[in-house]
């Protein structure tokens, strides 16, 4: 039985195929178009459906949308829809909504728009496809008894509890918002969830730090991660303030109040303003409140469920700083995060969560140990488009050993290695690698992505080694806790410590990446040092790189030392491929 997974309403435009319980295939939109978080979470947007990442699904599959068994969309609409309109053939939508006031049945007045234009997604997905896409679209016919809306929360909580390694957990979901839940609570036993608690609209972390953001003159549902990057440098000073609009009242409850932040901290910066001490405090003083309110939250959790472990998703749960927060001062023990805990993962969440409801299932036989879940492209696909580009470029005899020799000559490297990831972190697929060892490494990087200053740069280390250059590390493959460095390792990989002590870690075994993992040791070998810097294949703006196009247009349009895709070496200086004569029978200079 075949379930395609959709999420399509707000941001981060995903699909997901889940065949009998097992994830075939699993991508964000924004891979295939080349628009940051596949569009804007606005409500005339709602009809753009993932048609590329749908495709690419079927694709892996080699099925057509006619396959496809049951449909499951991340976003009930009917949880909004008033009664009156249920069965209705028509909704009032407003000609001119700056005229129009809402009527008391919306809280918007874009609603009915909003719920028709997903009302209607079956009949779209049927008949709005991309023309280049037919070949899997053309002659769909979607009996509307196999499309299922999901609620959002659930999708959400499905996403984390349904592929963690735990059979039992207490399971938290944070967010900006769904249908009408913020934040919500459920058990999870076996393939079943039990709501135990709920936060709702207008009361929501994920939309109060997405303020933040806007406020701090960052792009909202986009920029939440620069703002914890910009915490590190500040001091406590508003944390009353924030406590005053986090009102904490038990039983798993909270409140925002009073949250005009212009009112309150005076005039909001613009976009190419100077950051000021001002706008660090913020940033620190807000993360700080939301790291103390979730863990008041996970205990109370704790508390109701009496569970061990904590399973996590939702876009709050991308905060690695709070997350650790929760790992090393909350009452569980063990905690499990969805790799891709935003949107792009309800499209996950609710296609297992309907599976294992048509199937009946009483028993979860997969457990989500990586997340390269995307695209790839074999060595063959790569030397055609390389040999019809007319790129020169040279075949590695051994890709991990010869790329550890460029990374220990302090060169940044793009790296282009098998199925890309699923969610927002690079995890050695489509990433961009350099050594740790100088401090001017981060400088370099962030100048490479044309990005801020004060981003960090992550590091990626061999799991066994892990607990020796971090405190307390251990399994951690998705980039979604911090660490502190140990003191004794800090001098050594001063380009991955960020300003305040930590990194973001990346774990990896031979089983998850296996040429991953070797270049990581064939570095060790050479400099003794079993980290690299791993960031994201792209450049500010623009989503991580899929296909070898977009790795040969990013890295020519970058100031990157070398490209390693498959077993082929591309360098910004040819000179350095053409004087090695007794490769010149691999290079290609036509077709």
């Amino acid at each position: 039985m075949y379930t395609l997974g959709i999420n399509a309403t707000f941001h981060d435009s995903a699909a997901c195929l889940i065949k009998d319980g097992q994830l075939l295939a699993a991508a964000e939109e924004e891979r295939f178009t080349h628009i940051k978080h596949g569009k804007r979470p606005i409500p005339f947007s709602t009809y753009e459906l993932p048609f590329h990442a749908i495709d690419y699904c079927l694709k892996v599959a080699d099925i057509h949308l006619n396959d496809v068994d049951h449909f499951a969309y991340s976003f009930d609409p009917y949880e909004l829809l008033p009664e009156q309109y249920r069965n209705a053939s028509v909704i009032p939508i407003p000609l001119h909504t700056h005229l129009d006031k809402p009527s008391n049945e919306w809280e918007s007045e874009w609603d009915p728009l909003f719920l028709s234009l997903i009302i209607n997604a079956p009949e779209q997905l049927r008949d709005g496809y991309p023309h280049h896409l037919q070949k899997r679209f053309q002659g769909a016919l979607i009996d509307r008894s196999k499309w299922h809306y999901v609620e959002h929360h659930i999708a959400h909580a499905a996403s984390a509890f349904h592929v963690s390694p735990y059979q039992s957990a207490a399971v938290m979901t944070l967010d900006g918002r769904g249908e009408k839940a913020t934040t919500t609570y459920n058990h999870g036993i076996g393939n079943e969830l039990t709501r135990i608690g709920q936060v709702n609209m207008p009361h929501s972390l994920g939309l109060l730090y997405e303020r933040l953001t806007t406020y701090l003159g960052f792009l909202h549902s986009s920029d939440e991660y620069k703002v914890m990057a910009l915490a590190s440098y500040g001091k406590p000073v508003f944390v009353k303030d924030f406590e005053e609009i986090i009102q904490l009242e038990g039983n798993g409850q909270y409140q925002i109040v009073n949250e005009n932040f212009t009112e309150r901290f005076g005039p909001a910066r613009l976009r190419h303003e100077p950051f000021t001490e001002h706008h660090f405090n913020l940033a620190h003083s807000l993360q700080k409140v939301l790291e103390n309110t979730v863990v008041n939250l996970a205990d109370w959790l704790y508390e109701k469920t009496q569970e061990e472990n904590l399973c996590m998703a939702g876009g709050v749960a991308l905060n690695c700083v709070m997350n650790a927060r929760i790992r090393d001062n909350s009452k569980f023990k063990r905690i499990w995060v969805q790799p891709a805990s935003g949107d792009a993962g309800t499209a996950l969440g609710a296609a297992i969560w309907v599976d294992s409801q048509q199937r009946k299932a009483t028993e979860r036989t997969f457990v989500m140990d990586h997340a390269y879940w995307g695209p790839d492209f074999s060595d063959d696909e790569i030397e055609k488009f390389l040999q019809w580009t007319k790129t020169p470029y040279r075949k590695l005899h051994n890709v991990a050993e010869e790329v550890a020799d460029m990374l220990a000559e302090d060169k940044i490297i793009g790296w282009y290695q098998g199925r890309m990831e699923f969610g927002p972190r690079a995890l050695g697929s489509r990433s961009i690698l350099a050594s740790p060892i100088n401090a001017s490494m981060q400088t370099r990087l962030n100048e490479v992505k044309d990005r801020e200053d004060f981003r960090p740069v992550a590091p990626v280390v061999l799991e066994e080694d892990a607990p020796d250059w971090f405190v307390n590390a251990y399994y951690s493959p998705y980039m979604l806790f911090i660490y502190d460095v140990q003191p004794d390792k800090a001098d050594k990989i001063p380009a991955v410590r960020h300003v305040d002590g930590t990194a973001r870690i990346q774990t990896i075994n031979q089983h998850q990446h296996p040429l991953y993992y070797e270049l990581l040791q064939a570095f060790k070998k050479r400099t003794g040092v079993p980290v690299l810097v791993n960031t994201s294949f792209n450049t500010l703006g623009k989503p991580i790189v899929c296909t070898p196009r977009d790795a040969v247009e990013c890295f020519w349009g970058s100031p990157f030392d070398a490209l390693v895709m498959g077993s082929f070496l591309l360098e910004k200086n040819p000179q350095s491929i053409y004087d090695q004569t007794e490769e010149l029978s691999s290079v290609s200079i036509g077709v």
